[in-house]
C-alpha cells in the first residue's frame, strides 16, 4: 500500500529534452541523472530500468528494506498467509472426500508467520542484488526534495546525504487510511500491517471495509478458525467491480461462513477486557447496536504517502492528496516526476511498475506509455476474483451497446475434476464490432486466467478471436474460450 536537458557529461546517452534549464551540480553532493524517492514496486523498478538505460541512478528508501508496502507488509506476505491458510482449509475440509485421510491436523501459527517472513526476506535481498547488477546506488534514509534538482536524505544511520539530480521521481506509495474514533494499536485494532503480524489466531475478527484488503485478510483468519464479520458502509462489497461478479463472490464467501453487515458504519471502538466493543449504526441513519471482537481490522482503503517530501515548499501541485502529473508523469515543477499510489489511478503494484518504466522511458525521450484500460485487478481469496476492462455498469452509463457472454466453471471439465468449480467467466464485447471491452472472473486461478484478456484488450482482439484460439484440454482456460464463444455465438459445453 514518484525534464530536463541532459548535458554531455551525463552517462545517459538519450536525446536531449527541451524547455528546462540545465544546472550546475554542487561539488559537495553526489550527482545523478535520476534520484528515485521510494523503493517500492514502482520506485525500484524505475531505478533498475534507469540503470539498464545507462543512467546514473540512486534510490532512496527509508524502510531499510526494499520492496515497499507490497513486499514488506502487503501483497507478498498476505499471499504467503493466503496460500498457507488455503492448504490448511483444504486439508481440513476437502481431503477426506478425495481419499486422503489426515489425523492430528493443527495450525502452527508461529511457524506460518516465520515462513511468511522468510519469503519476504528472500525477495528483499533479491532486489538489492538487482540494484548491484544494474549499478543502482541504494540510500537508506528518508528523502526530501529541498530544491529543484536536490534531494536531501536523513540517513537511518544518522547524518545527512545530499543528492543532486537532473530528474527526481517520487514513488513513495501509500499508507492505510484510518477512521476517526478508532485507536489503531496494531494489536487489537489493526490495519493490514498489524493483521500480518498477529501473535495468535483471534477467535473473532471484525473487518471494517468490504474491499480487497479486508476480504483477503478476512479469508486468512476465517480459514484458520476465526469468526469473521465484514462491516461495509456501502450496500455491496468490492466497489468498482462488475456487480454480477461481486454478487456471486459474496454468495461464495457466505458459504465460507463470512458474516456481512452491509450499509453500516462504525462510529466508535472501545477496548475492554472482553475485546473491542464496536458501536455501529445504519449508514443512512437509525438505531445503534454494538458488537464485540477480539481483533478489529480497519481496511477502509489507503491514502498517498507524501509527508515530509517538500511538496509544499516547492509548490508541487496536488489534488485530494494526490500529486498531479501530466501524461508523461511530470509534475508542474520541471524535473520532478511522480508515479504509483501518490498519483491518480488504482493503487496497484503492477500499475506502479508500468508507470515507473514509462516515466523513465519518457525521461529518455522515448514513448513511455501506460494503457489504463488494460490494467487487471485481482482479489486473492479462494476462489479468486479477477477483472480487466469495463464493467457492465460502466458500459450502460456510457451508452455503449454491448453483448454479454458467460460460462460457469461448473461446466468446465478441469474445474469439475479438481472439485473446485464455483464461479464463472463473464465477457463483455462491442455489439457492432465484437471487440472485447472487458472480462470479469470469479473462480479458480482467476488471477492467472485474466492475463489472456489483458493481452486481448491490448491488441484490440474480438471475443471471436479468443474463441477461435485453441486452448489446451482439460484446462481452466477453456472457460475463457467458452465465455467468448457465448459472446459471439454459442458455447459448446453449456
Amino acid at each position: 500500500m514518484f525534464r530536463s536537458l541532459l548535458t554531455s557529461t551525463s552517462r545517459f546517452a538519450g536525446p536531449a529534452r527541451v524547455g528546462v534549464q540545465t544546472r550546475a551540480f554542487a561539488s559537495a553532493a553526489k550527482d545523478y541523472d535520476l534520484v528515485v524517492i521510494g523503493g517500492g514496486p514502482g520506485g525500484y523498478v524505475a531505478a533498475i530500468k534507469a540503470g539498464q538505460m545507462g543512467m546514473k541512478v540512486a534510490c532512496v528508501e527509508m524502510r531499510g528494506s526494499l520492496g515497499g508496502t507490497c513486499l514488506n507488509v502487503g501483497c507478498i506476505p498476505s499471499k504467503a498467509l493466503l496460500n498457507a491458510s488455503h492448504y490448511y482449509y483444504e486439508a481440513e475440509n476437502h481431503f477426506k472426500k478425495m481419499g486422503i485421510e489426515t489425523t492430528g491436523l493443527s495450525v502452527n501459527f508461529p511457524q506460518m508467520m516465520k515462513a511468511k517472513q522468510k519469503a519476504v526476506g528472500g525477495l528483499t535481498k533479491g532486489i538489492e542484488g538487482l540494484f548491484k547488477k544494474n549499478k543502482v546506488d541504494y540510500v537508506v534514509g528518508k528523502g526530501k526534495i529541498t530544491a529543484a534538482g536536490t534531494v536531501t536524505c536523513e540517513l537511518n544511520t544518522g547524518g545527512q546525504e545530499v543528492l543532486n539530480a537532473k530528474n527526481i521521481l517520487i514513488a513513495t506509495g501509500s499508507e492505510p487510511a484510518t477512521l476517526a474514533g478508532l485507536d489503531v494499536d496494531e494489536e487489537t485494532i489493526v490495519t493490514s500491517t498489524g493483521a500480518l503480524s498477529l501473535k495468535e489466531i483471534p477467535k473473532s475478527m471484525v473487518v471494517i471495509g468490504g474491499g480487497v484488503i479486508g476480504l483477503e485478510m478476512g479469508s486468512v483468519y476465517s480459514r484458520l478458525g476465526s469468526k469473521v464479520t465484514v462491516v461495509e458502509f456501502l450496500d455491496g462489497i468490492t466497489p468498482g467491480i462488475d456487480k454480477e461478479i461481486a454478487t456471486a463472490f459474496m454468495k461464495i464467501l457466505k458459504k465460507q461462513k463470512f458474516k456481512f453487515k452491509m450499509g453500516t458504519k462504525v462510529t466508535q471502538a472501545e477496548k475492554t477486557a472482553e475485546g473491542v466493543v464496536l458501536t455501529l449504526e445504519p449508514a443512512k441513519g437509525g438505531e445503534t447496536e454494538t458488537m464485540t471482537a477480539d481483533v478489529v481490522l480497519v481496511a477502509t482503503g489507503r491514502r498517498p504517502y507524501t509527508d515530509g517530501l517538500g511538496l509544499e515548499e516547492l509548490k508541487i501541485e496536488t489534488e485530494r492528496g494526490m500529486i498531479k502529473t501530466d501524461h508523461q508523469f511530470a509534475t508542474n515543477v520541471p524535473g520532478v516526476f511522480a508515479i504509483g499510489d501518490v498519483i491518480a489511478g488504482p493503487m496497484l503494484a503492477h500499475k506502479a511498475e508500468e508507470e515507473g518504466i514509462a516515466a523513465v522511458e519518457n525521461m529518455a525521450g522515448k514513448a513511455g506509455h501506460v494503457n489504463y484500460g488494460a490494467i487487471p485487478g485481482v482479489i486473492y481469496t479462494h476462489p479468486e476474483v479477477a477483472t480487466v476492462g469495463q464493467t457492465e455498469e460502466e458500459l450502460k452509463a456510457a451508452g455503449v451497446k454491448y453483448v454479454v457472454g458467460k460460462f460457469p466453471f461448473m461446466a468446465n471439465s478441469r474445474a469439475r475434476t479438481n472439485d473446485d468449480a464455483e464461479g464463472l467467466v463473464k465477457v463483455l464485447s462491442d455489439k457492432a464490432t465484437d471487440r472485447l471491452l472487458g472480462m470479469h472472473i470469479v473462480g479458480p486461478n482467476a488471477g492467472e486466467l485474466i492475463a489472456e484478456a489483458v493481452v486481448a484488450l491490448e491488441y484490440g482482439a474480438s471475443s471471436e478471436d479468443i474463441a477461435r484460439t485453441c486452448h489446451a484440454h482439460p484446462t481452466l482456460s477453456e472457460a475463457v474460450k467458452e465465455a467468448c464463444m457465448s459472446a459471439y455465438d454459442k458455447p459448446i459445453h453449456f
